[in-house]
């Protein structure tokens, strides 16, 4: 695990049923996700689930909202009733958000100042989506961020690669979980 865990937190997004069923290696990437949990839960570092959810018939979305309006009335239940893939334990926080950034629509920020984090490790599904929109939000808001690179995923495998290698490392660590967790990357 990387020296700095004081003020750290590790959110684990947008990995909810309906969504992480969509990757092709679902099970290895779910089991990834859970030894850097279990390894979180180790060092005392904070969990934060953080899921995209609405009411029923969806108030919350506007017409002119690309990326919600074309399911507005046939959300699946999973956005209705959202809970992670992985069982929270313990004291892991679970935060509904609203849109594609972590902390629009949700009580994000005001879980992070309470438990007095700094220092955010980002991992998601989809790279060009949660993760995209909340290192650029967190980075706008003075948070340290480092992204597990293996633990994002995309339909875009390009679009990932450039996000990872060319455009997050302005704003952010990126690494994998091994390095993050000690080991060989």
């Amino acid at each position: 695990m990387t020296n700095h865990t004081d003020n750290t937190a590790l959110l684990v997004m947008d990995v909810q049923p309906g969504i992480v069923d969509r990757l092709p290696n679902r099970d290895d990437y779910l089991a990834t996700v859970t030894s850097a949990v279990r390894a979180a839960h180790q060092q005392e570092i904070p969990v934060i689930y953080v899921v995209v959810g609405f009411r029923p018939g969806m108030p919350e979305v506007s017409a002119s909202n690309r990326a919600f309006s074309g399911i507005k009335g046939q959300a699946p239940p999973t956005m209705i009733d959202p809970r992670p893939s992985l069982v929270p334990e313990g004291t892991d926080v679970v935060v509904t958000k609203r849109r594609v950034s972590a902390f629009t629509g949700s009580d994000l920020e005001v879980v992070l100042r309470g438990l007095n984090i700094g220092h955010l490790v980002l991992c998601g599904i989809a790279t060009s989506g949660v993760v995209l929109s909340t290192l650029r939000e967190a980075a706008d808001k003075d948070y340290r961020i480092t992204v597990l690179g293996d633990l994002c995923a995309d339909m875009d495998a390009e679009v990932h690669q450039v996000l990872l290698t060319k455009v997050f490392p302005r704003q952010a660590e990126v690494t994998t979980t091994a390095q993050w967790l000690g080991g060989p990357g």
